[in-house]
């Protein structure tokens, strides 16, 4: 089976690895010439691509797979929020030969704070880039399964470490986040059980408070811990629910909670 990733970053680089190291034939992609050497290193063949938002290089190779994985960031910043959704209108002209499954990385950004438990069901940002991405992609003529994940944690990615001895007025909030090796377990078993047209929450089912992931980060790692103000009006929150992805893939989560994240 053939895997092309749209974007070796923290998330492709090593989803790629290990999709490699399990029999598929992973093809990935790079924007610069530096990074070549780690693709060819993990068994990725790398293929150089940018995306400005029209395409530069050759999408021969990344076109000639059975599932596509689209794994770039939206980088809104200074190229504003078009810029993404534009990306994602040059590729789908250029897919005109793709005969494969795409899944796409989204976020859990595209729903509101709700005070509450919210699932695929809820309510989405209307005007958020990613949910217009998602548009595009479920109404072009490929089967597509959409994930939708929390803040991405595990190894570098420790979510005290942004904060070491700075004050934070969210202490109370709880978090949705999702360690990485979940991720990638789970696009495994999206291909495996040919899960597609889905709307997947890719969140840990615990919810602790920021409070408690931050001490336990600074604990963990001997850091200053931040100072947790209480706010003077009550915050806005909401809690993902990964429960669908449980029930469908039957998947157990490696990292439920975030305050055990390694």
């Amino acid at each position: 089976m053939k895997i092309s990733i749209l974007g070796c970053g923290w998330l492709g680089l090593p989803l790629g690895a290990f999709l490699a190291t399990k029999g598929y034939i992973v093809t990935g992609t790079t924007t610069t010439p530096e990074k070549i050497p780690a693709l060819q290193e993990v068994r990725i063949q790398p293929v150089l691509l940018n995306f400005k938002p029209e395409i530069e290089g050759d999408l021969s190779a990344l076109i000639d797979a059975d599932v596509l994985i689209i794994s770039i960031p939206p980088r809104a910043g200074k190229q504003g929020d078009a810029f993404h959704p534009q990306q994602i209108k040059y590729l789908l002209k250029s897919l005109t030969s793709f005969q494969g499954r795409i899944i796409y990385i989204s976020s859990t950004s595209v729903y509101p704070d709700t005070n509450g438990i919210i699932d695929e069901n809820g309510p989405v940002i209307s005007d958020h880039p990613l949910v217009e991405v998602e548009n595009l992609l479920q109404q072009s003529p490929f089967p597509i399964t959409i994930l939708r994940c929390g803040g991405l944690m595990g190894y570098d990615r420790i979510a005290g470490k942004y904060f070491i001895g700075k004050t934070v007025h969210t202490g109370d909030v709880p978090v949705n986040f999702v360690h990485r090796d979940d991720v990638i377990h789970i696009v495994e078993s999206i291909m495996e059980q040919n899960s597609w047209g889905e709307v997947f929450n890719v969140v840990c089912p615990e919810h602790p408070i920021r409070r408690d992931v931050y001490e336990q980060n600074a604990k963990d790692h001997h850091w200053q811990p931040p100072v947790f103000e209480v706010p003077k009006e009550p915050l806005s929150f909401k809690i993902i629910s990964s429960e669908k992805l449980q029930r469908i893939l039957s998947y157990s989560f490696r990292f439920p909670n975030p305050i055990h994240f390694k």
